[in-house]
């Protein structure tokens, strides 16, 4: 990626703010980061990466930012995909030579609760960048336009095998059909105006800056608190976890050497319940704080993070169990994960307990753990 020029979509989210951060650090490529800055966008997740801090005074001074200077690799638009004028402008004032497409509603219960900015955003704004794309690239032929999704396209499994590229798509919830259906877009675009793809469909990811609406953060964060840790049903719902950093590594590994109008999977082999998830926090968290917050349900000190773990009603058509079969991506690109469950979740734990800086304002302004999506 060294001397590239990067667009990345939702560059203030979790997983695309990984992927910025590393490409400005560990890839040398110049980056413009385009980002609607919803509840979920955090651009203070771009300051390792040299993100200027005064984007918040350009902000209050005009309403809107174009672009704003930061480091000498880092760009920062704050836009919505949807516009397809402001969309046209930043391909031939930037002049990427790729495009990292993550800008997507992504929480499954948000979408039961408003499934029409689901679409507007994940199917439209897709479209929209799309068009912006193809007139691009037919002045630019060597550009490629890279598609991040979800696993979440493929439907549920039952208690054995494993998604892989040439699984069917059946999404159950608002926001995987909207996922799936941008996957279709981009495969259009592809068959239909000869556009350069490249499609990623990943496991659940987790580690630093995550959005505390999500189920690892929010185990964190509550027990800290001292709060119910909120497991849906009885906790059997399988994941196969993905440590996000490779994550990041296996799209750039696919932007660079993918094959144009492919599809890879990208998923770590770690499945757990969610059940798990939770124990596996509360065992950490029991070795590392030796001064455990009170009960806020009984007012009474914790012996154990696991007497906070509370059941509750399931997510309406919640999927059973995701696991992916990573082995094109492998096998094709050579790609491995270097993290496993067991230490990706220590580094992710450590993180929340020495970065009170970035979450802190988040669960004190924008979402404290409050339940979602009861449809």
């Amino acid at each position: 990626m060294k001397n590239k020029r990067c667009i990345v979509t939702g560059g203030c989210g979790f997983i695309g703010s990984a992927l910025v951060r590393h490409l400005v650090k560990n890839e040398g490529a110049t980056v413009l980061v385009i980002d609607k800055l919803t509840y979920a966008g955090v651009p203070e997740s771009l300051k390792e990466a040299g993100l200027d801090p005064s984007w918040r005074e350009q902000l209050a001074k005009g309403g809107s930012v174009s672009f704003s200077n930061s480091s000498p690799n880092l760009q920062l638009q704050i836009a919505d995909i949807c516009d397809q004028e402001a969309m046209d402008a930043a391909f031939e004032q930037f002049k990427p030579d790729t495009i990292f497409h993550l800008a997507a509603e992504s929480h499954v219960d948000r979408s039961i609760d408003g499934p029409g900015e689901f679409v507007r955003t994940n199917v439209v704004g897709t479209a929209t960048l799309l068009q912006a794309a193809l007139k691009y690239w037919k002045k630019n032929p060597s550009f490629v336009f890279q598609h991040i999704s979800t696993d979440e396209v493929y439907g549920t499994l039952g208690e054995t095998g494993f998604f892989t590229e040439k699984t069917p798509y059946s999404p159950h919830s608002p926001y995987s059909a909207s996922k799936a259906s941008s996957d279709h877009l981009v495969r259009a675009w592809h068959d239909t105006y000869g556009l350069p793809i490249r499609i990623t469909n990943c496991s659940n990811n987790y580690g630093p800056y995550h959005f505390p609406e999500k189920l690892i953060p929010l185990i964190i964060l509550n027990c800290l608190d001292g709060k119910p840790l909120p497991v849906y049903g009885k906790g059997a719902n399988v994941r196969d976890w993905l440590y996000v950093e490779d994550h990041v590594k296996a799209l750039c590994l696919v932007n660079e050497k993918g094959k144009d109008g492919e599809t890879y999977n990208v998923g770590g082999h770690n499945e757990r319940t969610n059940l798990e998830v939770a124990q596996t926090i509360c065992s950490i968290l029991d070795e590392l704080i030796v001064k455990k917050p009170l009960n806020r349900l009984t007012a009474q000190p914790l012996n154990r993070f696991e007497e906070l773990i509370t059941y509750v009603t399931d997510r309406p058509g919640h999927d059973l169990r995701y696991a992916i079969d990573p082995s094109k991506l492998m096998n094709e690109l050579g790609w491995k994960p270097e993290e496993n469950f067991e230490t990706g979740i220590r580094k992710t734990v450590q993180w929340y307990l020495d970065n009170e800086w970035w979450w802190g304002p988040i669960h004190r302004n924008r979402y404290a753990g409050q339940r979602l999506g009861k449809a």
